[in-house]
Parts: C-alpha cells; sequence; structure tokens
C-alpha cells in the first residue's frame, strides 16, 4: 500500500450517493467509514461500506459518471491502516493484540525537508560556532559560490564549565547562569535541547547536570552527547546530539501514535544498523537508514537461501536506489551523513542515490537526466494519471517492460505518453530533428543505470572489494528491470531476484533480529590496552546482554555476535575495525590491522605505535541458521505468451512468462519478461536463468556476453 495511506481504484457510479469501489482488496463491512473518497479534485466522505466496494457517500460535489481513477484516504497512519488491513479490522473497532515490526523514513524526510524542531545547543564556552566551521571539508572544491547548508539548531548556549583531557574539572559549571539562559529559550519558543560539552566521553557529569536543569525549566526533549555517541571528538558527538534533538518530537509523536493505535501490541523498530529496537528505547538517530537497512537484511537472507555468500544489495524503490555490499559479517559504518547532516551512529554501509522509480526524466537544452528530483507518491509518476512529470515508471511503461494490467494500481499509459512525446519536442529542438522516441526512452535507462552503478562502485570497488565473485541481488519495486543492465555495467556475472522482490524489505524486518551495541571509548597504546581488552568486552557484554534480555528474549537465546576493536597508527585520526574474536592477542591484533590496512588503501601500514581508540559489541537474538535449498533440476519453462517491448534494441514479441507458474528448476533463455505481483524482471539478451531451489529467480551472463 501507498505510504499515503491511500488505496486506490476505479470509481464506478452506481446510483445517487452509492458507488463502488474496484481495488484488489477483500475489504470488510464498514472498513471505509470515516475515511474519504477522492475522485479528482472532488472529495466525498464515506458514511457506509460494504464488502465488494460498495461505498455510500455523503452530499457533495458530483464524481461524474463513467468508471475512472480514485482514490479511499484514510485517516490513519500508513503502519496502522496496514494493520487493519492484515487484521479485518474496521474503522472504530480496537485491533487485536499485534506484534508490529516497523521501518520508517520519518526521521530522514524530516531532515531532507528540514521540518525538524527549534534546538538550543548548550555547548562549552568557546565553542559557540564549532558545528558553523565544521571540518573544513569542501564538497565542491572548484565552487567559486560557496553555499554553506544552514545549521539545524535555532539557538547556541555556551555554558560556563570545562573539563581537561582526562576527565578533570578545571572550571566547575555555572548553573546560575544557565538557569537564566534555558528559561530565555523557553521564552521564545524552544523546547528542544541538544548538549555537547568537552570531553564529557570522559566524564559525563556536567553534560548530566546540563540536562537535569534543563528539564527542570521546561524543555521536553534533551538530547545528550555522551549518552548518544560516548567516543571521542567534540565536532561528531554535537552533531549527533543536534540532530537526535531535531527528529525527536517527530519520531517520538509517530511512535507514541503507533503504539496508542495497537493498544498492548508490542512495536520493534528497525535501526539504520539492520536491527530491531524496542519502541521505548529507540533514538531518533538511529532512524535515518531505518528503510533501507530493512531491505539489506532481507537481500541478505536471500542470497543465502540461494548459497550465495558475497552480495550487493540492489533496492530500487520509488524514490532512490540503496545498495550495499554483504560479506561474511556485516558492514557498519560509524559515521552516517544524511541530508548534510552528520553523526555518529553505527548503520549499516549503504550508499544511496537519488534514482528511482518515481525519478523525474528532464532535459536543461543540452543533456537529459534523471533526478535527483522525484514525482514522490503524490502526484505520482505521469501514468498515475494525477498530473505527474514524466518518471523512470513512466519509461519502463512506454517500452513494454511493465504490463498495466498487472500493476498494483490503475496505470494511464496515455498520460504517460503525452509527457514523454513533450520531452521529446524539447529534445528534438535543440538536437537531432530526427530523434525517434524509442531511442530517448532508452537513452534514460542508460543515464539512471551508469547513476546507480556509480554507488556501487563505491560501496565496493573504491573500498578494495572486487565484483567477479559477488552476486547482484535486485528487489524494490524496479529493481528487477534494471537488474541485468546494471550487472552488464558492472562485470557482475550473476543476478538473484528473490521471491517477493517488490517488498523484500518488509520481509527483511521478519527476518531482523532484537539487538544491542555497546562500546567504550579507551584511547590507549595497544601494549597497555591488550591486557585490558577481555574485562572491557565481559562489562560490555553484560551491558548490551541485558538491554536485549529487558526486551523479553530469555538470556540462552541472546548471542554475541561481532566485537570490534577500532585501531589506528598512533598520531592517526582515521580508524580501522579488527575483529577481536579472531585475534585475540597482541600479536593477532597487529597482523588483523596489518592486513586490513593492505586491503583498505593497498600497501603495508608503514612501522610505528598502534593505538586501540575504542571497542564495541553487539548483543542479538538468536535465530535460526538459514538453510541453503539444493538446486533443482533444471527444464525449459514453456512459454505461455508473448508481450510486444523494446528489447535488445527493438521491438518485438518477446517470450512473457508468470512467475507463479515458474516451478523451481524453470529455465528460460533473454531477452524475456517476467512477470508478477509487485514487480517485473527484464531479462536482457546474452542473459539466461531458472527458478533455483529458494524460489529465487537466478540470472547468469553468458560467456560470449561478458
Amino acid at each position: 500500500m501507498l505510504s499515503s495511506s491511500a488505496l486506490r481504484g476505479v470509481v464506478h457510479q452506481a446510483e445517487g450517493a452509492r458507488v463502488r469501489f474496484a481495488a484488489d482488496l477483500d475489504l470488510v463491512e464498514g472498513f471505509c467509514v470515516g475515511a474519504e473518497l477522492e475522485v479528482g479534485p472532488s472529495r466525498r466522505r464515506i458514511l457506509a461500506s460494504e464488502p465488494g466496494g460498495l461505498l455510500e457517500l455523503d452530499d457533495g460535489p458530483t464524481l461524474g459518471s463513467g468508471p475512472r481513477g480514485g482514490q479511499i484516504v484514510f485517516p490513519d497512519e500508513a503502519p496502522i491502516l496496514a494493520a487493519r488491513l492484515a487484521t479485518g479490522t474496521p474503522a472504530g473497532e480496537s485491533l487485536p493484540e499485534v506484534s508490529l515490526r516497523l521501518a520508517t523514513t520519518r526521521g530522514t524526510n524530516a531532515l531532507l525537508e528540514r521540518r525538524g524542531a527549534r534546538v538550543g545547543l548548550f555547548i562549552t564556552k568557546g565553542f559557540g560556532d564549532l558545528l558553523e566551521i565544521g571540518t573544513q571539508q569542501r564538497p565542491d572544491l572548484f565552487a567559486l559560490a560557496v553555499v554553506k547548508p544552514q545549521p539545524l539548531y535555532s539557538r547556541v548556549i555556551e555554558v560556563t564549565e570545562r573539563l581537561a583531557a582526562d576527565g578533570s574539572v578545571l572550571t566547575p559549571l555555572d548553573e546560575e547562569a544557565l538557569v537564566e539562559a534555558a528559561r530565555q529559550a523557553v521564552a521564545d519558543g524552544i523546547d528542544c535541547a541538544a548538549v555537547a560539552l568537552l570531553h564529557a566521553y570522559r566524564n559525563p557529569a556536567h553534560e548530566l547536570a546540563v540536562a537535569a536543569r534543563l528539564k527542570a525549566e521546561g524543555l521536553t526533549h534533551v538530547s545528550i552527547s555522551s549518552r548518544l555517541a560516548g567516543r571521542p571528538k567534540i565536532l561528531p558527538r554535537a552533531e549527533t546530539a543536534v540532530v537526535n534533538a531535531y527528529l525527536s518530537p517527530a519520531i517520538e509523536e509517530y511512535l507514541r501514535g503507533v503504539q496508542g493505535a495497537i493498544g498492548e501490541g508490542r512495536l520493534h523498530v528497525m535501526t539504520s544498523a539492520g536491527g530491531l529496537v524496542g519502541a521505548r528505547h529507540y533514538k531518533p538517530k538511529d532512524s535515518l537508514l531505518s528503510g533501507p537497512a530493512g531491505g539489506v537484511v532481507g537481500a541478505a537472507s536471500s542470497g543465502r537461501a540461494s548459497g550465495e555468500r558475497h552480495l550487493i544489495a540492489f533496492d530500487m524503490g520509488g524514490t532512490s536506489t540503496d545498495v550495499s555490499r554483504i560479506g561474511e559479517e556485516t558492514h557498519y559504518r560509524q559515521m552516517t551523513e544524511v541530508g548534510g547532516a552528520r553523526l555518529m551512529a553505527p548503520a549499516l554501509a549503504i550508499e544511496t542515490v537519488a534514482a528511482g522509480g518515481g525519478s523525474i526524466c528532464t532535459f536543461d537544452g543540452e543533456q537529459v537526466g534523471v533526478g535527483p528530483q522525484s514525482a514522490g507518491a503524490e502526484p505520482g509518476p505521469a501514468c498515475y494519471g494525477r498530473g505527474g512529470p514524466l518518471t523512470l515508471t513512466d519509461v519502463n511503461l512506454l517500452l513494454g517492460r511493465i504490463s498495466p494490467e498487472r500493476f498494483a494500481i490503475p496505470l494511464d499509459v496515455d498520460a504517460a505518453r503525452a509527457t514523454a512525446a513533450e520531452l521529446l519536442t524539447q529534445v528534438r529542438e535543440a538536437t537531432d530533428p530526427d530523434l525517434e522516441l524509442d531511442v530517448l526512452l532508452e537513452g534514460l535507462l542508460a543515464v539512471a543505470d551508469e547513476r546507480m552503478a556509480e554507488a556501487i562502485r563505491r560501496i565496493s570497488i573504491r573500498q578494495g572489494y572486487g565484483l567477479d565473485d559477488h552476486a547482484l541481488v535486485a528487489f524494490g519495486g524496479a529493481g528487477a528491470q534494471h537488474a541485468c543492465s546494471l550487472a552488464t555495467l558492472l562485470g557482475v556475472g550473476r543476478v538473484l531476484i528473490p521471491a517477493d522482490a517488490g517488498i523484500l524489505s518488509a520481509l527483511g524486518l521478519g527476518a531482523a533480529r532484537l539487538e544491542r551495541f555497546a562500546e567504550r571509548s579507551l584511547l590507549l597504546p595497544l601494549e597497555s590496552a591488550a591486557n585490558e581488552l577481555d574485562g572491557v568486552f565481559e562489562a560490555l557484554e553484560r551491558q548490551a546482554v541485558g538491554q536485549v534480555a529487558a526486551e523479553g528474549v530469555t538470556a540462552s537465546a541472546i548471542e554475541v555476535a561481532r566485537r570490534h576493536v577500532e585501531m589506528r597508527l598512533a598520531g592517526q585520526e582515521a580508524t580501522l575495525a579488527v575483529d577481536w574474536d579472531s585475534a585475540s592477542d597482541l600479536a593477532g591484533l597487529s597482523a588483523a590491522f596489518e592486513a586490513r590496512y593492505v586491503e583498505r588503501y593497498g600497501y603495508t601500514p608503514p612501522s610505528g605505535q598502534l593505538e586501540i581508540e575504542s571497542v564495541r559489541l553487539v548483543a542479538v537474538a538468536s535465530a535460526d541458521p538459514i538453510p541453503t535449498l539444493a538446486p533443482p533440476a533444471r527444464s525449459t519453462a514453456a512459454v505461455p505468451g508473448h508481450q510486444r517491448a523494446w528489447l535488445a534494441g527493438r521491438w518485438d514479441d518477446w517470450p512473457a512468462y508468470e512467475r507463479g507458474s515458474l516451478e523451481p528448476g524453470a529455465s528460460f533463455v533473454g531477452p524475456a519478461l517476467i512477470w508478477e505481483t509487485h514487480s517485473s524482471t527484464v531479462v536482457e539478451d546474452g542473459w539466461h536463468g531458472w527458478i533455483d531451489g529458494a524460489g529465487a529467480i537466478a540470472l547468469e551472463r553468458s560467456e560470449a556476453s561478458a
């Protein structure tokens, strides 16, 4: 269903105030009461609804005659509407007790659109301009006019206090001045605060005292840097606290609304690191890659079931494409940047590019482009029939790669064709008057594919990982349409399209596990810290296991999955993560650091003192191992029909298969199309495939094509 909490279908006039709403849904009696039926510019409130889509409307503007597209807009949040659909609970009735797992882009959207709260930054005196100065990195070295992003905070309040680097007090906290500043901030409408004091990771006493005083003075959301990111470096700690405070009201209000709707039901939320946390303990800073993380977990589960160990997760949705490399172990980033905001929080190493099914196709007078602007869910692509622009979805539709009859909502092919004709006219006038529409549309696909391929190169080749031994796991509503061409660009020889690829992010939520991170800053030479690591890890294990157990998981069902040591050469700033479980002594840590250094940078590190910056581990609820299903015997699939489409550089009637009718072992050769409920797969020329034991479409490039 759509994230806008609307169900789309075709409206047929019945009699008087009664209409019939036809959609691929079996709605119980009274389900739509209180919602609104929208047809074009007209909206009518629904007074009664019956099975089969018969609706009774209030008095209002006429909806016209004849079948036409429309939507029912519900007041519930999208997850609650989904829960009502799944349980058959009509409006006005309480949901049964449910367990709900949720991934959300609410925080990401608020950050990108700058719709967060008014935040006051409370920082050590003398550092008020720290975040404005930032790292002094210039993202565009040759820009003549540098436009700096506006800070997320509304006001900076410098706090009179100072700690030494070892955490000892140099200047006591001036509480009297703090109280006066806090009262002035509240009077000016600031009710969220970020507290970031120098060296608080060593001694949080001043930060905790400031936070307690701010809450006493009426600030409702207070984010404490040492609790959110208890590691060295005041700048990322302060940035993390500001982001958390900026998003707190939006995230907390959203989760309260969902929890209130499910009553006593259990609500767990996906973090950017790919694990689940109870809603009560969820922090906004952990939400920014929540949605994409579900896709990575789903891709890992699907790849393992198909016998693949090295994967590239390729999640192409409506607005953007998210890619991630999956190896023998999970790869995390400790620093994340979203919408120009940097923060310190564990997150899966996901690269995002603004190229999705809803990405708008444009022409600037010299060249065509795809994205970064998106048509979103409203108005959506031109083919949604709501006045939207030409998008990649329209391009795939016009090239025959999407079947209107199998799409989840009604499509208007004529509207898509009209917007494409407008773009073609612009390009012809400026470039080639003989340019054919099919060539232009194919070129738009090539532009989008190259942008997505570059994102994959950033998380693989540029990190020292070759792609020749990886398989591309394609999912999301549009992923399977671009997978073969993308793999060809990258030199990847194998592609997997999991079952239910269009909703794999949701399936990833089902496969995700409850988890908690625990970390500690050390800043000690390797020789000094090595003897302490066993004790440090034991303390962190007790902390993390206890937090998972508090979610209702028995201690025997909890395992510590990863113990990492962040190491660096003394005097350097950047660190490399070394696996403690496989190198748990001094010599092992040194050798592991050298191997990781060579893998990352391509040469042996210079000799010198090694330093341990910090350590961390992850406690997770145990899960059954994913079995690899035996490959079935292959047999050539019968071709049930053909689809006219532009493939291999020409129009033709190509073989078209129904995925639901393809049994394990069924094989086929491209060019071909495979239809399913939430997506369609384009098998390009030079590729062949079959249905494997896990039910995934497994595609391989022929040697001649490679």
